[in-house]
């Protein structure tokens, strides 16, 4: 659930943090207080707002920051993926504002505001108009029929996903080999050219590094020479006098001194071992110089050698591996063309299995929907009867597409009718905007049991709506509250009276400027701001026992 919302620098709220609770939080303020704000703050939280459209002029910084605790496995895993810390459920989603720049953190970590979407999906789930409006969508009728349906399709639709990608494989490797077959004999002889220039060949794995070096040290023979020439000569290798000498009578000096002074033993073994290594590091130098040799005929042979490969390289790969496995490739492929009725054969089969499992599998899926589709369409139908919703009739259609896809075969579509005598009509050519916001609030309490979103916040849900089915609403969203966290924004009484933490929200002067404040609420003071609502301009005493007695009655109707 959300635990707090921080916020600096964003339109009329100044700094402000709020600590939310359990149950039902309601927030209420007058027209203009900031209302809006909360939302906005939240939404460019969780990287779906811009900061731009609330940072003040005067602002060069802003930041808003929520603090979840959570449960949800799939949070978890999340954040596990990209190495960030995780613990005791708790997650912090922060971004700032600075220098028209915004960065992005989860539990102190840089992420991507892409990242941060993701995870805000499983944690918070915000109804505002356009939310309302994804109703209208037959794609998400589907989703929310098969998020009913439970673990009964889950298994099905992953076999589902897997079966059409097969099939999908299955269908395309098989058109190309319709479409390809005319050419068969033009490309079997050009594989067949192709593996033959691979395999004439004859390349050993590793053989293009070792000529490179033979080729190298060959090309660069007389350069080799000289400098091992000049070595030669400073060293004492061969005939040349140089530094081994010097060392020899170095040697023979030392020891001189050596037999007067026991302590100088060690020195002179040092001087020794010295002198050993110039003798062992001359005769091998003499011995290379003596071995080296330049033959033409076969720098010549190492140079044809080494431009095949590179030729082979340019056509088939960057290395030898590479280009034996273009080799074993076209071999293979070259049995596929000799031998293509068969081949084709086996394609056809594999197709036809392909599309009866998907086939198969679909009309397993599409039967478990239709099974929960009359459940699902029964208590949808309830819950809008409980809001109001008096004469409502509410089925699920279905219709197939030609061919299955990776969701199974079926369209569905919600229908309803909302007055008597009318037939069923998709919910796109029926419900009105404030309509769609209690046909979502019906789903949400049907839907309250399975959904892991452990926060619901609800924006415009009373929207063209007063009186009893102000009530009802009300009453529905402490169901909701019964199963999940609820924040709403709320101009209505009847809604606010269910709150089980009450905010207000208002503006006030501040060092020459208007702000906003957000406050927690007593029982009393809950009542008071009932009654402003209730109300208006002048607060009877009536009113405010009118208040009080509606809280009393919403304590009452709360289910949990």
């Amino acid at each position: 659930m959300l635990i707090s919302l921080h916020v600096k620098n964003m339109a009329l709220i100044r700094e402000a943090e709020v600590e939310f609770g359990e149950g039902l939080n309601i927030m209420t303020g007058e027209t203009g207080a900031g209302k809006s704000i909360v939302i906005g703050s939240v939404n460019i939280a969780l990287g779906t707002g811009n900061f731009r459209d609330y940072v003040p002029e005067d602002a060069d910084h802003a930041l808003v920051e929520l603090v979840f605790s959570t449960k949800n496995g799939a949070v978890r895993r999340m954040m596990e993926e990209q190495d960030i810390p995780f613990e005791d459920g708790e997650v912090i989603i922060a971004r700032r504002y600075k220098a028209g720049r915004s960065v992005s953190k989860v539990n102190g970590e840089t992420v991507p505001v892409s990242f941060v979407r993701e995870l805000a999906a499983e944690l918070i789930d915000i109804h505002g108009q356009h939310e309302h409006q994804s109703l209208l969508y037959e794609k998400n009728h589907l989703k929310i029929l098969d998020k009913f349906s439970g673990e009964q399709s889950e298994e099905k639709l992953a076999l589902c996903r897997e079966q059409y990608h097969a099939f999908r494989d299955a269908k395309r490797r098989l058109s190309e080999a319709d479409a390809g077959e005319k050419d068969r004999a033009k490309e079997l002889d050009f594989l067949k050219f192709e593996l033959n220039e691979i395999e004439s060949a004859a390349l050993v794995p590793g053989e293009d590094e070792e000529l490179e070096s033979e080729y190298r040290r060959m090309t660069n023979g007389q350069k080799i020479m000289e400098a091992l020439s000049e070595t030669a000569g400073l060293t004492g290798a061969g005939d040349c006098s140089g530094a081994g000498d010097e060392i020899s009578r170095a040697v023979r000096a030392f020891g001189a001194a050596a037999r007067y002074d026991e302590t100088l033993g060690n020195l002179e073994q040092t001087l020794a071992d010295i002198e050993s290594m110039m003798n062992d590091f001359n005769r091998e130098l003499s011995d290379y110089m003596d071995d080296f040799t330049f033959d033409a005929q076969k720098l010549k042979e190492t140079q044809e050698r080494l431009d095949l490969m590179n030729r082979l390289k340019a056509k088939y790969g960057n290395s030898i591996e590479q280009i034996l496995e273009a080799g074993r490739e076209k071999e293979e492929r070259i049995g596929i063309l000799s031998n293509y009725e068969e081949y084709l054969a086996d394609l056809r089969k594999t197709y036809e299995q392909s599309k009866n499992a998907l086939w198969k599998t679909a009309d397993e899926i599409s039967a478990i929907r239709k099974r929960c589709a009359g459940q699902l369409a029964k208590e949808i139908q309830e819950a809008l009867i409980d809001l109001n919703f008096l004469d409502v009739r509410f089925e699920i259609s279905f219709d197939e597409t030609e061919e299955p896809g990776e969701n199974g075969k079926d369209v569905v579509c919600f229908m309803i009718s909302m007055n008597p005598g009318l037939p069923l009509r998709p919910l796109a050519d029926v419900a009105s905007g404030g309509e769609l916001s209690r046909i979502m609030l019906a789903l949400k309490a049907v839907m309250a049991d399975r959904d892991e979103i452990e926060t619901l916040i609800f924006d415009e849900i009373d929207s063209g709506i007063s009186g009893r089915t102000a009530q009802k609403v009300s009453e529905k969203m402490a169901v909701i509250a019964g199963k999940h966290q609820v924040l709403c924004i709320t101009h209505l009484a009847q809604i606010a009276s269910m709150a089980d933490h009450h905010y207000i929200i208002e503006k006030k002067p501040a060092d020459s400027r208007t702000v906003t404040n957000i406050g927690l609420l007593t029982e009393e003071e809950s009542i008071e701001e009932l009654a402003r609502i209730l109300g208006g301009a002048e607060i009877t005493p009536a009113v405010r026992e009118n208040a009080r007695e509606m809280k009393e009655l919403a304590k009452k109707a709360k289910k949990y």
